[in-house]
């Protein structure tokens, strides 16, 4: 398993969806995962310790997890089929392992609020993560002078007026 941290909710200009960027803690991976505009809501609050008047559905999970003797050992992110994605909220329930179905948007929600870990599936990261392309600035470090040769030439061989310096006259 891939262990990763939330990097970051990012609002898609197309639709009211947000997509969550996990990132590889161990290297440069990152796994998007589409979420709904309430879940991403929740995990937001959460991460940037909003206080709310009232409970959030995720704050309710937590408090029963917690009331049952139970708490939350970590999550994970299992699954990828037909381009939707499965995630386990893993308990602990004195000592007995509990996996529960979940989708992974309402398991990231819980796991900022009871602050545990997240997993990925090493076969979900290998199928869906990304590396981002390097920066342009890296690029244009990388281009030589002879790749750009051609276009010197081109370059060197307009012929330019210069314009008048009093146009009025």
């Amino acid at each position: 398993m891939v262990e990763v941290t939330i990097d970051s909710i990012r609002v898609s200009l197309m639709s009211q969806h947000r997509v969550a960027i996990l990132k590889d803690e161990a290297g440069e991976r990152y796994l998007p995962i589409w979420i709904g505009p309430s879940e991403a809501d929740a995990i937001t609050v959460e991460l940037q310790d909003i206080e709310m008047a009232r409970p959030l559905t995720h704050d309710v999970l937590q408090t029963t997890i917690a009331d049952l003797g139970a708490a939350v050992s970590h999550i994970v992110i299992r699954d990828l089929r037909n381009d939707v994605f499965y995630a386990l909220i893993v308990l602990d329930q004195n000592g007995q392992k509990l996996e529960i179905d979940s989708r992974p948007s309402d398991a990231m929600a819980l796991a900022v609020r009871v602050r545990v870990p997240i997993f990925v599936a090493d076969e979900v990261m290998d199928e869906a993560g990304i590396v981002p392309e390097r920066d342009m600035e890296e690029e244009l470090e990388s281009v030589d002078d002879a790749s750009l040769s051609a276009f010197s030439d081109f370059v060197e061989s307009l012929e330019i007026d210069e314009p008048d310096e009093n146009p009025d006259e």
